[in-house]
């Protein structure tokens, strides 16, 4: 019987950790399908944005289908930072946050709960929508499908950064203002190769250096972010 005790009681915290981020995951889905007008808006904005450029330069094929690969990720940037501010904002509010900090679970992992569930609630929707953009611009179909691969690859970036600049102004007075200024700068590597590579497809060259480079920061997000994050997020509360 003392032979079986040890292993089992070991094995309880290390089955805790993924349930708990399981129901941190589905609990933030929960919420964001409760308050469907900040996921509507975000989607909104990014099909309203993309859709004003084609109106304003006229039905211009070749200027539209140039124009269209830095439109639309401009605008998926600026959507998927929209629903940032509540990531933290509201567990702040209410105490929970201050629970997940005396959590016998890593912050860290929690923290990636928080930020797949904001992706899945902004830029995996973007994603999607994305298409519908693409028909606009005329990108015609490689370049469309380059598109979303581009988007499902660079977004996560865009939730994990803006992650970190959202803890870093947790419960600061002005925070809707301060937070693009720090996040910005950081989004500008992805926005950049994110919109080459639709260029790229769209010229016949090839995509894998930008892809393989979208994926280098998705790595390096993956691996910093939620670190960094929990130690705004411990520093915000203290």
């Amino acid at each position: 019987m003392s032979r079986t005790g040890p292993p089992a009681a070991a094995a309880a915290p290390a089955a805790s950790v993924p349930d708990a981020m399981r129901c941190l995951l589905l609990r933030d889905i929960r919420l964001a399908v409760r308050r469907r007008a900040d996921t509507l808006s975000a989607l909104v904005f990014f099909v309203l944005v993309a859709s004003l450029f084609p109106l304003g330069v006229g039905p211009d094929s070749a200027l539209l289908r140039t124009m269209g690969p830095g439109v639309v990720w401009v605008a998926a940037l600026l959507a998927a930072m929209l629903p940032l501010g509540r990531m933290f904002a509201d567990d702040y509010q209410d105490g929970t946050l201050e629970q997940l900090l005396l959590s016998a679970c890593p912050l860290p992992l929690l923290v990636s709960a928080k930020i797949a569930a904001h992706w899945l609630c902004s830029g995996f929707l973007l994603a999607l929508v994305s298409p519908l953009l693409a028909v606009q611009f005329d990108l015609g179909w490689p370049a469309t499908g380059v598109l979303i691969l581009s988007l499902l690859l660079g977004t996560p970036v865009l939730s994990l950064v803006g992650a970190v600049g959202a803890a870093l102004t947790v419960g600061v007075r002005g925070a809707a203002v301060l937070m693009p200024l720090l996040v910005l700068p950081l989004f500008i590597p992805v926005l950049i190769f994110g919109a080459a590579a639709v260029e790229a497809s769209r010229s016949g060259l090839g995509v894998a250096g930008h892809f393989s480079l979208l994926g280098a920061f998705a790595v390096l997000a993956v691996v910093g972010a939620p670190l960094a994050t929990a130690a705004a997020l411990r520093i915000a509360v203290e």
